[in-house]
């Protein structure tokens, strides 16, 4: 199969997760992310690398079938959690912001996570810090930060095996600290260092309005 075409699919699964369709919006979304996919790709069809790890993307692929999974179940709780505290006379809702180093580094993985929870309805990637590695990310219930970050994590653990990342699933999270003191280093003891893995930031010190971030919520 000529390469484009694959390609063209892949830029219309892109397109699927971008729009944050619905299961009855499926089809017709699918059908205009190939519309748009297969000529972009055939139009750069140039300048794509001469060899394919083809391999190396097929072992990636249960691991593509887990993310989705797994980003399919917290899009639904989320919606009906969402659902509920909207509904609920007490209107549970406890907003905060939370810093999340990561451990993927390429821009495709980084981005894939940040659609991610911006999709899913109670969380908005709000800022990424390129110096520091770290998602800032905008919670409607900051209280309890461990269920915020599990589902995240998760999902890392998957983008590090697809994308061919450097890093492991199980690696601990690196100090965001020390990799903005030390950009670019090879030393492993930055590795080796434990970050607090999410922390609490005061909103009003980011450039996002974390108050109005409703697109993901």
């Amino acid at each position: 199969m000529r390469r484009w075409i694959g390609v063209g699919v892949g830029l219309a699964v892109a397109w699927l997760f971008v729009r944050g369709v619905t299961p009855a919006d499926v089809v017709g979304e699918a059908i205009i992310g190939l519309a748009i996919g297969f000529p972009v790709a055939y139009a750069f069809r140039r300048f794509y690398l001469p060899e394919l790890a083809l391999m190396d993307r097929l072992r990636g692929l249960p691991y593509v079938a887990a993310y989705f999974t797994r980003f399919v179940w917290e899009l639904l709780t989320a919606n009906v959690d969402v659902a509920y505290r909207v509904l609920a006379p007490s209107m549970p809702i406890n907003p905060d912001v939370i810093e999340l180093p990561l451990r993927v580094e390429t821009d495709l993985a980084i981005t894939t996570i940040a659609n991610s929870i911006t999709l899913t309805p109670g969380t908005l990637a709000m800022d990424y810090d390129a110096d520091r590695n770290t998602l800032y990310v905008h919670a409607i219930d900051g209280r309890d930060h461990e269920s915020v970050v599990d589902p995240i994590r998760s999902w890392e653990d998957y983008a590090l095996r697809i994308f061919d990342e450097d890093r492991n699933p199980g690696d601990p999270i690196p100090d965001p600290d020390r990799v903005a003191a030390s950009p670019g280093t090879d030393d492993p003891s930055i590795d080796g260092e434990t970050g607090s893995g999410d922390a609490t930031v005061d909103a009003a010190e980011q450039p996002a309005d974390a108050g109005g971030g409703t697109d993901g919520e």
